[in-house]
């Protein structure tokens, strides 16, 4: 699944293609990429075709394009990339691309006719037309914006941990309270978001923490440790344009990520730990898997 920074990495090639832009048309060819909306294609394309899109912003793993139109509320299209969904840009009339669910027809004052194709190979990823609500803290809703509101589907979403209105505080003293495993938490995107498996194993594994270890036992000098890690990994990990293990996951030009050649922990089973030599194991961990280096990353180091 796209994590913080694949989605970023489609949010940033987005946003100068798209900001300013107008919707000259939609083509809903699969309902199933608007799982998340409150109607049907047609209620989409209804409610779309002549907005004026104002940007592209991110909170976690969720993207959205802020909407304006003449008497219109205040509404954004709201992206969620599921386990493979793609966002491409593409020249106006290009042919139909494979998995493709919506395609959006643009005109950009500079850079003419583009269209928008959303495409899912496994169709857990959807788009929506959604209201835009004040956030609770006044902050900016995401990365990518200024403006001090969210979709309301994402209002339950935490912000990451490179957000600029991200509370460090705030974080040390919800795992205080959570008896659940770390690495559990760190999953939790009520709790902190845009972090996934890949991550939240190659952060754990660069703080030298075990990830079954109960969040409320760590130090604060360790969470910090670890907070350090997850914004390091994220930050290298949008330098090399996210991970790619396969063509599912590609940013809007269609070129992958290669953050998958700096991975230490994660599916590296049997290979040999980068930092003491010893096998990375695997274990079943919520119909997912954690990656680790029992020896470097001990419980009773915590």
């Amino acid at each position: 699944m796209p994590e913080l920074p694949e989605v970023e990495v489609v949010r940033a090639g987005l946003a100068p293609a798209v900001t300013g832009a107008t919707v000259l048309g939609v083509t809903v060819l699969d309902e199933r990429a608007l799982t998340r909306h409150s109607g049907d294609g047609a209620h989409f394309e209804a409610g779309l075709s002549g907005r004026l899109i104002r940007g592209a912003a991110r909170r976690g793993k969720f993207l959205w394009l802020p909407l304006d139109g003449p008497g219109r509320p205040s509404e954004a299209v709201v992206a969620h990339l599921g386990m493979s969904g793609q966002i491409l840009l593409r020249a106006p009339g290009a042919a139909t691309e494979r998995h493709e669910r919506i395609r959006l027809d643009i005109h950009h004052p500079d850079h003419g006719d583009l269209a928008i194709v959303f495409a899912d190979q496994r169709t857990f990823g959807s788009l929506a037309l959604d209201a835009l609500v004040p956030t609770t803290d006044a902050a900016p809703g995401g990365h990518g914006t200024v403006d001090a509101s969210v979709p309301a589907q994402v209002a339950h979403i935490a912000r990451d941990p490179l957000d600029p209105a991200f509370r460090t505080g705030v974080f040390r003293a919800t795992l205080a309270r959570k008896d659940s495993a770390i690495k559990r938490v760190l999953l939790d995107q009520s709790v902190v978001s845009g972090i996934g498996n890949i991550y939240a194993d190659e952060a754990l594994w660069a703080a030298r923490i075990h990830p079954e270890v109960p969040a409320r036992v760590l130090s604060t000098r360790t969470v910090n440790r670890l907070l350090a890690e997850v914004d390091a990994v994220l930050e290298k990990a949008l330098a090399e344009g996210g991970t790619s293990f396969d063509a599912q996951y590609v940013n809007v030009n269609g070129q992958s990520g290669y953050f998958a050649h700096s991975l230490n922990a994660y599916g590296r089973t049997g290979q040999p730990c980068p930092r003491c030599g010893r096998p990375i194991v695997r274990v079943s961990f919520t119909n997912r898997s954690s990656h680790f280096c029992p020896y470097c990353q001990k419980p009773s180091r915590a």
